[in-house]
């Protein structure tokens, strides 16, 4: 099982609708991203109240942070069945946050 993420150029629903972005990863990671605090901005943003990307860019940031200064601590939530690590989350979180970043205006979208 796994999380989707898709930055799309226009509300979701819409005909011609661009994807700017777009990423995977395991669930098994999601522990991680609770430890964090984002898991409910890359798993259910919606719950949020979050809908495009430039709302994404603080708390991705500040998990960003935490999982570059906290790294021993994040490794201990490395899945047991080793599908998934730190390093795919950090890498996950590094490249959502600068796709957020160049595309501020787009429009969130997840499938779990």
């Amino acid at each position: 099982m796994s999380l989707d993420v898709y930055l799309m150029a226009k509300p979701i629903n819409q005909d011609d609708n661009d994807c700017l972005y777009s990423a995977n990863i395991t669930h098994n990671l999601n522990d991680m991203a609770r430890f964090v605090g984002i898991y409910k901005h890359l798993w259910r943003p919606e719950e949020l109240n979050i809908t495009q990307a430039k709302e994404l860019i603080e708390p991705l940031h500040a998990g960003f942070l935490k999982l570059l200064y906290k790294a021993e601590d994040c490794k201990k939530f490395n899945p047991e069945n080793d599908w998934g690590d730190y390093d795919w989350l950090f890498s996950f979180v590094k490249n959502y946050l600068q796709a957020c970043m160049d595309y501020p205006e787009a429009y969130i979208e997840v499938d779990r």
